[in-house]
């Protein structure tokens, strides 16, 4: 009998895929196997509408160990015989149903990839977005989710040390929160998730399995979110006291001779984890799903085979060496068990007491449908960015309380509120904190270190998808760069709406062509990712969310530059650019277009090339030690990244010329490639001739020093003023 409508809509499958998969069986599935297909064929698992065109991306670079996609996540060599692994990860719908539980399990999740590669984590980073937060509903999902992320981070005992929060009513009902997580691998002690011969057998390790988690990547991922549709059951249960223990003992399961390969039970569970490592390793395999340790009665081979239970991994072992393998892991008080074991053959055999319940193609199950679009620019995009920005008329205010105003913006104000709950010192490697531009983390053993940072602005994606992305990659590059960090590796989390329409469709092509046109411009591979798609409530989709990780290496740790102006006399100077301030064209997409006038319109633009000099010169000043401190001029303009300078060095500010005409665009437009630095006045002549070497313009804008910040003769606030606002808006925003 056909399956009913109802039943596909469970698991989040179309009839024609049905139809599909009969086709590829020459039969209809049992239900077990209909509950595989659903969960390896859905968006999360099979990646079915964005892998055509993810296979576009840069991947390629003498650093690249492993290739995207081969593994659970990019690893990149740093020398010395240290690499890096890193990856980021979205937890979004189920964030929205139970917001502690959905970001602490999105933490554990990424932290399990990373360590399933061989590689100890070392770090943290978040990538939020919520709606306005004077709705009650969103400073209760904020508050959940920096509660779930600190909790487990904090108790895992891996400093989190930054990313970005950004508030919009596109994503009032359906919050995005995606977990970033860095581990370094010594001397090559790389692990793959496959198995190496027939007869490998199969252990799971970690925790017992429940019915949490069911239909999680296959229902709450994979299709459009709808609040009251949604079952709390979907969603796992997380304990970083067990994953803390389970790092350990899976580290040090993988110097023992037995075990060939290792990998993370995540999304589909059993499932994916299994059969995925089946294909990678080339192989069929047998399933006794009996064996499988269980903390709930009477469950199902169903619900064993989907439950997304959390702290569980896979280990693929040599036969007649896991004796030690069991040692190890009673040692750490953790239960291995033996569920099955790779075989020769093409087919994943499920068995339970005995029985064979199923008999499946790998190749057939983990092969999902690919889809293909090309995107057609929708009529309204073209209103919004032909809008003529002059028309905005300047602000009643004076510019002095507008730039109060702009720093007490819950997207601009400082995120201290938040990193303060979180332990971002713990394991002794953090450099540079949370709260500037990027976090610099040394690595033990050598005098090099790392910067990490996350960055993406949805109203620019939203405004032009391709041309917002290659921004995002240039953010996060450029935050990179001014600490001193040369760009290396990005990672991505693709947050988009429904794929299934056409304006969807669209955004999701131009954006990756921008992120593929950006990262090839500067060289730089893009190593792993995630795409969480279906983003929407109500019918509303969001703004198109391409999250940005980076990762940049410092070759001297001790050489780096942070966002505060450091002594009085010191000279600020504006790379990128040869005017202190903006012009309308750099409020397209702004945070000020947006606070200010409730408007996101204009045309974001980018000079690639520019931007890769204006980068480069700063690294070089950095490096030569020339340069006090080094600032991103982004959310806010020129105007806020000199008053975020002041305040995080404690330390006044004079800027020579005032904005004149169009005040608020000067002081707020957010056009790229600007870098704010400052300099001792006796490094500025070899300050400018890196500049002039790199054809990248300059000017000295003003000077450091006092306790007041100055904007020619408009502005002339209080240094104590402007600290208030900056520091403590978010809290006033925020509060119920």
């Amino acid at each position: 009998m056909p399956v009913s409508q109802e039943t596909l809509d469970e698991i989040a499958l179309s009839r024609d895929e049905y139809e599909a998969i009969v086709d590829r069986l020459g039969r209809e599935p049992e239900p077990l196997e209909l509950g595989l297909f659903g969960a390896l064929w859905s968006e999360h698992c099979g990646y079915k509408h964005t892998k055509a065109l993810l296979r576009t991306l840069p991947s390629s670079s003498e650093r690249l160990l492993v290739a995207p996609g081969a593994e659970n996540a990019g690893v990149v060599d740093l020398g010395d015989g240290l690499s890096v692994c890193f990856k980021i990860e979205s937890h979004n719908h189920p964030s929205a149903v139970e917001p502690f539980e959905g970001a602490a399990t999105g933490v554990g999740g990424i932290i399990r990839d990373i360590f399933a590669m061989g590689a100890r984590p070392i770090a943290l980073l978040n990538s939020l977005r919520f709606g306005q937060p004077d709705n009650a509903r969103t400073r209760y999902l904020l508050n959940g989710v920096i509660g779930g992320i600190s909790s487990y981070g904090n108790c895992i005992g891996i400093p989190d040390v930054g990313g970005e929060i950004f508030f919009s009513d596109t994503y009032k009902g359906n919050p995005l929160v995606n977990a970033m997580c860095v581990g370094l691998i010594e001397n090559g002690k790389m692990a793959s998730a496959s198995a190496k011969e027939p007869g490998d057998l199969l252990l799971l390790v970690g925790a017992d399995t429940g019915r949490d988690g069911i239909h999680g990547a296959s229902g709450l991922a994979s299709r459009a979110f709808e609040e009251q549709a949604e079952m709390r059951s979907a969603v796992q249960v997380g304990n970083p006291f067990l994953e803390k223990v389970l790092i350990e003992a899976c580290l040090e399961a993988l110097d023992l001779p037995g075990v060939v390969g290792l990998q993370d039970c995540g999304a589909a569970g059993i499932t994916s984890a299994a059969i995925e490592m089946a294909e990678r390793s080339g192989m069929g395999l047998k399933l006794l799903i009996d064996e499988v340790p269980r903390r709930e009665e009477g469950m199902t081979p169903y619900e064993v085979m989907l439950s997304e239970s959390q702290e569980r991994m896979l280990l693929a072992v040599t036969p007649g060496q896991e004796g030690p393998v069991f040692d190890l892991f009673k040692k750490w008080d953790l239960d291995a068990t033996i569920i099955g074991n790779f075989e020769l053959g093409e087919n994943v055999r499920i068995y339970d007491e005995g029985v064979e319940i199923t008999s499946t193609p790998v190749i057939t199950l983990t092969d999902a449908p690919e889809y293909k679009f090309t995107g057609v620019k929708p009529e309204w995009l073209t209103k919004l960015q032909n809008a003529d920005l002059s028309a905005n008329p300047i602000p009643s205010e004076s510019p002095a309380d507008l730039l109060l105003k702009m720093l007490a913006a819950p997207n601009i104000a400082s995120r201290f509120p938040i990193y303060r709950q979180y332990d971002y010192h713990v394991q002794t490697n953090t450099v540079v904190e949370p709260g500037g531009d990027a976090a610099v983390l040394r690595l033990k053993g050598s005098k090099r270190g790392i910067a990490v940072s996350t960055d993406c602005n949805g109203r620019i994606c939203y405004l032009d998808p391709e041309i917002g992305t290659a921004i995002a990659v240039a953010e996060a590059c450029r935050n990179l760069s001014v600490t001193g960090a040369t760009p290396v590796a990005l990672t991505d989390g693709l947050n988009f709406g429904n794929p299934e329409t056409p304006d969807v469709q669209f955004q999701l092509t131009e954006s990756i062509a921008g992120m593929s046109r950006a990262a090839e411009a500067f060289e730089i591979p893009i190593v792993s990712g995630n795409a969480s798609l279906y983003n929407q409530s109500q019918g509303t989709d969001i703004f198109p969310t391409p999250i940005i990780g980076s990762l940049g290496l410092l070759e001297d740790v001790e050489k780096h530059a942070t966002a505060g102006f450091k002594s009085d006399g010191d000279v600020i100077v504006l790379l990128g650019t040869d005017s202190t301030w903006d012009d309308i064209d750099g409020i397209a997409g702004s945070e000020y277009l947006d606070f200010i006038h409730g408007k996101v319109e204009g045309q974001p633009k980018l000079d690639i090339d520019l931007e890769i000099r204006t980068q480069a010169a700063c690294r070089e000043a950095i490096t030569g030690e020339l340069i006090a401190s080094a600032h991103d001029v982004s959310d806010g303009g020129v105007a806020v990244a000199i008053a975020e300078s002041a305040v995080i060095g404690e330390i006044g500010a004079s800027i020579k010329s005032a904005p004149e005409e169009r005040w608020d665009a000067a002081m707020f437009g957010e056009s790229q490639s600007r870098i704010l630095v400052s300099v001792k006045p006796e490094n500025l002549a070899a300050v400018e001739a890196i500049t002039a070497a790199n054809n990248v313009p300059s000017v000295v804008i003003g000077s450091v020093g006092g306790d007041t910040l100055s904007l020619g003769d408009s502005i002339s606030l209080p240094l104590a003023d402007v600290d208030d606002a900056w520091k403590n808006g978010f809290s006033r925003a925020t509060s119920d």
